[in-house]
């Protein structure tokens, strides 16, 4: 509907867009619960002041603020028939005007709706998280009705959770009808993981604390895709089951015939086998020494065979299947002793075995590495990258800065056999 050319005489222009959008800011940020009836405009121009004083039958002597009384504004613009409001005579000019605080009103009342159409206790618990409420909305890119139908597939999923050990594309080709729906990445299996990693956190809350930096100073954590894993793990549900398996050696299960099918010999345990029969690990109140370096392991078993100490190696920083392994071990009350690489990522994965296991130093102490500096020094490295503190011996770091060498764990394996000897 084309403009009056009244209204386009008195504030139309590009000359007045300015003033316009002024005025239009104060009726966009208007309180819900009273009336607007007068709104003061200041740093006016000369031909902004003329306009406005003539709809409000003032005299033209120029001020740089002006105080208008809607009211007036209103019933002079409707006795001309030009509009019958000064909002009205905006929105005729430059398009509708958003109510802010209406509209913020109407979408906190769309999005609780979104949650009450929720079933899962799980999941309404996490949406009335301000977390929880912004990745709904992130996911569904501020879409209501999106988000009811990522709600309704998210429930779906979670109404089989806690599962037995079962492949996650299986899950979500059983519940879904798409093998991949629950795949890394996807809007349902992002929202089910916050659900569950909230009802069912980590054994140690500290999981989230920022990772110490590695040699380039870049903070070392798992992967995402690592991360999620390990939280379908405690929800039963296998992601790349046969990926890295835990290799451990010697470790005893309650059984009626005793003992390993190989004693002696290293032995690959999968995420796969660790969920979905999990051993019962008969080490209550009995060491169990875990290692970082599968080598040191090979070399226990080729040293002692059946008579080496139970031992377990990380392969570096523990992944889903090792994760899981320790997580066993330490909730069957074993006694868990770590040793690992005396350099800075070394230090970092220490603090996380000792951190999330309660496990205690085996030989990785600052005297053990002052020790190792003087009767391996044909073995050691350059020790580079940005130091990280031990949370186990305040020593060890400044030591380490101190020699500016890297051991590698090999290097000790004289010293680490003397104690793995379970004769």
């Amino acid at each position: 509907m084309p403009v009056d050319a009244r209204l386009q005489r008195v504030l139309g222009g590009e000359h007045l867009a300015s003033l316009r959008k002024r005025l239009r800011r104060r009726f966009e940020r208007a309180p819900l619960d009273r009336v607007i009836e007068h709104i003061r405009v200041d740093g006016l121009a000369a031909e902004e002041h003329a306009a406005l004083a003539s709809l409000l039958g003032r005299p033209q002597r120029y001020t740089a603020s002006l105080q208008i009384d809607l009211g007036l504004v209103d019933d002079t613009l409707r006795r001309s028939g030009i509009a019958g409001s000064l909002r009205e005579a905006l929105e005729q000019l430059d398009g509708p005007i958003t109510h802010l605080a209406a509209t913020r009103l109407r979408l906190e009342s769309l999005w609780l709706d979104v949650i009450d159409g929720c079933c899962h206790p799980d999941l309404i618990g996490l949406l009335r998280t301000p977390e929880g409420i912004g990745l709904l909305k992130r996911l569904t890119r501020q879409d209501a009705t999106a988000a009811r139908e990522l709600c309704r597939s998210a429930e779906a999923v979670l109404r089989h959770l806690p599962a037995k050990a079962i492949a996650r594309s299986q899950l979500a080709a059983d519940v879904l009808g798409n093998a991949h729906a629950l795949d890394n990445g996807q809007s349902v299996a992002t929202l089910v993981l916050a659900t569950w990693r909230r009802l069912c956190p980590p054994a140690r809350e500290d999981e989230d604390r920022p990772a110490e930096p590695t040699p380039d100073g870049q903070p070392q954590q798992l992967g995402t895709a690592e991360r999620a894993r390990d939280i379908w793990a405690r929800a039963g549900v296998l992601v790349n089951q046969l990926a890295r398996p835990a290799l451990l050696l010697n470790l005893p299960i309650k059984r009626a015939e005793g003992g390993s099918e190989n004693p002696g010999e290293p032995a690959y345990l999968s995420l796969r086998a660790l969920l979905r029969s999990p051993p019962l690990w008969d080490v209550a109140g009995r060491k169990v020494f875990v290692c970082e370096n599968p080598n040191l392991l090979a070399i226990a078993a080729d040293r002692w065979g059946r008579d080496c100490a139970p031992l377990v190696c990380t392969d570096g920083m523990p992944a889903a299947a090792q994760r899981c392994l320790l997580s066993q071990l330490a909730q069957a009350q074993a006694r868990l002793c770590y040793h690992g690489d005396f350099d800075w990522p070394g230090l970092h994965i220490g603090n996380h075995v000792m951190r999330e296991y309660g496990a205690a130093s085996w030989r990785f102490d600052a005297a053990d590495y002052v020790a190792a500096v003087q009767t391996a020094s044909g073995l050691a490295q350059r020790l580079d990258g940005r130091s990280i503190e031990a949370s186990w011996d305040e020593a060890l770091a400044a030591a380490m800065r101190e020699h500016g060498v890297a051991i590698a764990e090999e290097a000790m394996a004289a010293a680490l056999l003397s104690d793995l000897n379970d004769c």
